[in-house]
């Protein structure tokens, strides 16, 4: 990345000594920030540092799409890199249909054409949990992993990603179970344990509850924990009770902009 300026001007195809078609470029869209980064298909390594800017208060398509205008131009992409965009909800054809955590416009909305309009690409859009947890099963701790997987994000809320014999079924949004008759990331999650001011003893005992639940429903041979808080996993799995294993996630937050990327430029192949 150049220094000194806003723009990075590498041509990656050559400072990488790569062919276009072995690269791609994930954005990645949160509650409290939209982050980018060219990813190096072949190994899922990023081919520059991630840029990432703050998500608007008001996190409107009008709003967001500049930002995502923003971050497509910091970077020097050949025209033929495939963008893969992931959304914190559910995604039907590229059209969004719930946004818990952004701004309500966004329900009925097209993020493919949001990204066009801003941006002049097209892109591929993906539920956030469902890159993440396909980045795993391709680089990291889900790869080569036969039968059932459960990629869970443990974050402001609950994400996950359902896995069969490394085929993705999209949307489960598992995070939005019924615990207690509200939606269980708002008793499991790690920002309620945050929130709550709870040690991690404290937290375990509503995650405990929402694992075994899971667990009834789905009987995964494996669980992933993503999410900021995977980086504490010693601290708190040990006090879990499963059947599967519990293993830590391997590509923490870089997993969303990776498996969209790779997501992206499959759907083109």
């Amino acid at each position: 990345m150049s220094k000194g300026t806003d723009k990075a001007t590498m041509n990656l195809s050559t400072e990488h000594s790569l062919e276009a078609d072995a690269i791609g470029f994930g954005i990645d869209i949160g509650g409290s920030g939209i982050k980018g980064a060219p990813v190096n298909l072949n190994t899922g390594r990023f081919l520059a540092d991630r840029f990432r800017l703050p998500t608007p208060k008001e996190s409107t398509p009008e709003a967001v799409g500049l930002i995502l205008r923003t971050i497509v131009e910091r970077f020097d992409l050949p025209e033929q890199v495939p963008i893969g965009v992931t959304f914190p909800g559910v995604v039907q054809h590229d059209v969004i249909a719930t946004a818990a955590n952004m701004h309500s416009d966004w329900v009925g909305t097209d993020l493919a054409e949001v990204v066009e309009t801003h941006t002049g690409r097209a892109a591929h859009i993906i539920n956030d949990a469902d890159a993440a947890g396909y980045a795993e099963m391709r680089y990291g701790a889900a790869k080569d992993v036969p039968g059932v997987v459960l990629v869970l994000t443990l974050g402001t809320g609950i994400g996950s990603a359902l896995i069969h014999n490394s085929v993705l079924v999209p949307n489960t949004e598992l995070g939005h179970l019924i615990m207690d008759g509200d939606s269980a990331e708002k008793i499991a999650s790690s920002g309620v344990k945050d929130k709550m001011g709870w040690s991690y003893e404290q937290w375990v005992v509503n995650l405990q509850r929402y694992m075994t639940h899971v667990e009834l429903l789905f009987s995964p041979d494996l669980f992933v924990f993503g999410g900021g808080v995977s980086k504490d996993h010693k601290k708190f799995v040990p006090l879990l009770t499963t059947n599967a294993p519990i293993v830590p996630a391997h590509l923490r937050n870089k997993a969303g902009i990776i498996g969209a990327a790779i997501m992206a430029a499959e759907a083109e192949a």
